[in-house]
């Protein structure tokens, strides 16, 4: 097992339970008591969970947002095959407003070199498409970014993105459903996807099957403000359907 499945293993485990001890992901990862000290400790250094001695805790309360460290660990193969589709969905020539999550990271990434006029909402995905070349014009907001997450927020951010209009934007779900439509952990996030959907003619929602049949505190608009869904193969039938009937194409890699 590569370290990075070992941390994504116990991560997962720890979130779950809620706590585990040394031996107890010992016994789950198969590595040595000493190993996974030192994951636990990496980890804890990302802001993923929080070391006591013997183990380590959650950081995450009910009902709140899990951090971005943590996200990135979690359906990692099916965050790459959305985003390579979406990717796909974007053509040569368009201006893309790339909103902030690790989907939408993954396809920033993708998007790096391609002949795109590319503004991304987030510090990572600012990054990861800084040293692109001169094909892919990188366009730079203003904001304040979100402690931990590295989202911009604000009214400079929203002022970015009044001032300007876009082909397609890839828009990041806390949680989607056709009842009750676009959601967001937080208001301020909730305020800047109202923003990237009324500057954009065409928007592309990418979210693991986790995310669907899911509601966050925060309301951003109906469902039906989505033209094309990119999810995975977990995605809940009955919520496809629903949604599909509601008007939004749905892609499932």
């Amino acid at each position: 097992m590569s370290n990075a499945d070992r941390h994504r293993l116990i991560a997962r485990a720890v979130k779950d339970s809620g706590s585990a001890t040394v031996p107890e992901l010992a016994e789950l990862t198969g590595a040595s008591e000493m190993t996974v000290r030192r994951d636990l400790d990496a980890l804890a250094a990302q802001g993923v969970l929080e070391r006591f001695r013997g183990g380590a805790r959650t950081l995450l309360l009910r009902g709140e947002e899990p951090p971005f460290a943590l996200r990135a660990h979690e359906a990692v193969d099916a965050k790459r095959r959305i985003a390579a589709e979406v990717s796909r969905l974007v053509a040569d020539g368009e201006t893309v407003l790339l909103d902030t999550g690790t989907t939408c990271l993954e396809v920033a990434r993708l998007l790096h070199g391609r002949q795109l006029t590319v503004m991304p909402l987030s510090l990572q995905a600012i990054h990861a498409l800084s040293d692109a070349p001169a094909a892919t014009a990188l366009m730079v907001p203003g904001g304040r970014p979100r402690n931990g997450e590295g989202a911009l927020t604000g009214p400079l951010t929203l002022a970015s993105l009044a001032a300007l209009r876009f082909d397609t934007a890839v828009l990041g779900c806390c949680g989607l459903s056709a009842a009750e439509g676009l959601t967001a952990y937080d208001l301020d996030d909730a305020a800047v996807k109202k923003g990237i959907i009324a500057s954009t003619r065409r928007i592309i929602a990418a979210a693991d099957g986790g995310k669907l049949g899911r509601t966050a505190h925060a309301y951003v608009g109906p469902s039906t403000l989505v033209h094309t869904l990119v999810t995975d193969t977990a995605a809940p039938a009955d919520e496809v359907a629903a949604l599909e009937a509601a008007g939004t194409v749905v892609r499932t890699v």
